[in-house]
């Protein structure tokens, strides 16, 4: 504990350097204590292979600087980048240097201390998850197994040209049986393969080459030292990527689990709105699809809670109260305990959920609901309600400013007194994210997920209708029910997947069945 006050105070006072490890790709992998000093940075310097996704950890206002290389191509020298360092701490800066796998493997982290140490500047060195250990982790291939080999070799691919000879010892690694990972050697894979064959290693040896490891993307190229480099240049397999030479690569087809999941190498587009596609997001993530968030309503407030107020006042002489939404149920929950109340104020009041994630939503605050309709669209509430005698009851519908009026307007008409107050509001973008506009206008996107009419229309508003149709041309439509599926054809577009339930889970089943279909053909 007292290091730590005392780290912060050199932070505040002469400036600071976290070198921080940012592991192989999946932002995941990034360790606790890497987010940690992360969230405390003035100043990022960031590379090439780590993950953008990571850079949301910064606080808001940081200073983001690029500082990658790119297959050799180098936006800023490395005596750049050391010197950046140090002008950025001496200038009273807590700064994070975000690399990719781990700093001190083939990351130049030594250096870029030395550099510090010189300047007088402290330092602190965040260990990352190395290429080597995350990317053969995700493609099912020990580097170390009971029977076949008891040792590992890390080793550079990519030795500095200007060298008169090379100082890999080509022999001792030929002449073991143990596994070898060379970093950064796509482009010197016929001479590496050579070097081993020349030294003694069997041309049968397994050959495994795994680009963008650990992430949505990663491919994996499997062959031996013998054919490995023509498999490549017919494949035209690109960097960054890492090679794995060795037996156990043979181990692959029996423990992959990263990239055999049900939506691996598939992009889906989710359209839910930034506070509700978490879940979903994460489902898809799971299944192994490559998820871009794509925000198609933002839930606020309404304008003005009178008449919200005005039920909730009046909440012991309701006899029902019908949530459609998980958003009905916390906003109306929030302006419930606005007033200081609490479930109490339900007193003898009976509850309708529509849909088992609204059910769950009522759970959160204690409340279990007396009707789940086996229908979850307006339709299957209002038969709920049929079987039953209301005249003269009193419904309570708190509900979106842009709720169709099928469930007030059925109910009033079987004798119910309904009010049906405004409980949030829903609002469109003015625009959609960058990297999601970018993914659909590269043609990088398999599927884009509606769950309301609501999100259909509004990303045909944000995109303009002819722009959207073209941009939606060959991509797979999934729709949660029938009616969002309306809403598609009526602006033009074919729907491929709608489950016969209509929640999300039915919806990533659809999904999975249906990509499935497509690789059997």
């Amino acid at each position: 504990m007292t290091t730590h006050t005392r780290t912060q105070t050199h932070a505040t006072t002469r400036g600071f350097v976290y070198l921080i490890g940012a592991g192989p790709g999946d932002p995941g992998l990034m360790t606790v204590k890497g987010r940690d000093c992360l969230a405390r940075a003035q100043v990022v310097l960031y590379d090439y292979l780590a993950n953008d996704e990571l850079l949301r950890l910064a606080p808001k206002g940081a200073e983001l600087i690029y500082a990658g290389k790119v297959g050799g191509e180098h936006n800023r020298e490395q005596h750049q980048i050391n010197e950046l360092l140090v002008e950025k701490a001496l200038a009273g800066n807590v700064v994070a240097r975000l690399k990719g796998g781990d700093s001190f493997v083939f990351g130049r982290g030594g250096e870029e201390c030395e550099a510090l140490v010189a300047a007088g500047i402290p330092f602190e060195v965040v260990p990352g998850i190395t290429a080597g250990v995350g990317a053969t982790c995700y493609a099912g291939i020990p580097l170390t197994h009971r029977g076949i080999t008891t040792s590992v070799a890390f080793v550079t691919g990519h030795e500095s040209p200007g060298k008169a000879s090379s100082e890999i010892d080509w022999e001792g690694l030929s002449l073991g049986s143990g596994t070898v990972v060379f970093y950064m050697g796509i482009r010197n894979l016929p001479q590496i393969t050579q070097n081993l064959l020349l030294h003694g290693r069997p041309p049968q040896t397994p050959v495994a080459l795994i680009r963008w490891g650990t992430r949505p993307e990663q491919e994996v190229l499997i062959g031996t030292l013998a054919d490995i480099a023509e498999k490549a240049r017919q494949a035209s397999f690109r960097a960054p990527a890492i090679t794995v030479v060795g037996e156990v690569v043979n181990l692959r087809e029996t423990l992959r689990w990263f990239d055999n999941r049900p939506l691996f190498g598939r992009s889906v587009m989710v359209t839910r709105g930034a506070d509700q596609a978490g879940e979903f997001t994460g489902q898809l993530e799971r299944l192994g699809a490559r998820v871009y968030g794509c925000p198609t309503i933002r839930i606020t407030p309404p304008d003005c809670h009178d008449d919200l107020d005005r039920a909730i006042m009046e909440l012991g002489g309701f006899h029902w109260i019908v949530f459609t939404s998980y958003n009905a149920v916390q906003y109306f929950f929030a302006r419930l305990s606005h007033h200081g109340l609490d479930t109490r104020a339900l007193r003898n009041c009976r509850v309708c959920a529509v849909g088992p994630k609204t059910a769950a939503a009522l759970a959160t605050f204690g409340v279990r609901a007396d009707l789940v309709p086996a229908d979850y669209k307006a339709q299957g509430v209002v038969a709920a309600f049929a079987e039953m005698d209301i005249t003269g009851q009193r419904v309570l519908f708190p509900r979106g400013d842009r709720a169709a009026e099928t469930i007030p307007g059925e109910l009033a008409g079987m004798g119910a007194q309904v009010a049906a107050p405004i409980a949030y509001a829903n609002e469109t973008p003015e625009e959609i994210p960058a990297e999601s506009l970018r993914a659909l206008e590269e043609r990088r996107v398999d599927c884009v997920t509606f769950t309301s009419s609501s999100t259909v229309n509004n990303l045909a508003s944000i995109l303009g209708e002819n722009r959207f149709l073209h941009l939606m041309e060959g991509v797979q439509v999934a729709c949660i029910g029938p009616v969002t599926s309306k809403s598609c054809r009526e602006l033009g577009l074919e729907v491929h997947i709608e489950p016969a339930q209509y929640t999300l889970d039915a919806l990533a089943a659809e999904l999975i069945g249906h990509f499935a279909a497509k690789r059997a053909s």
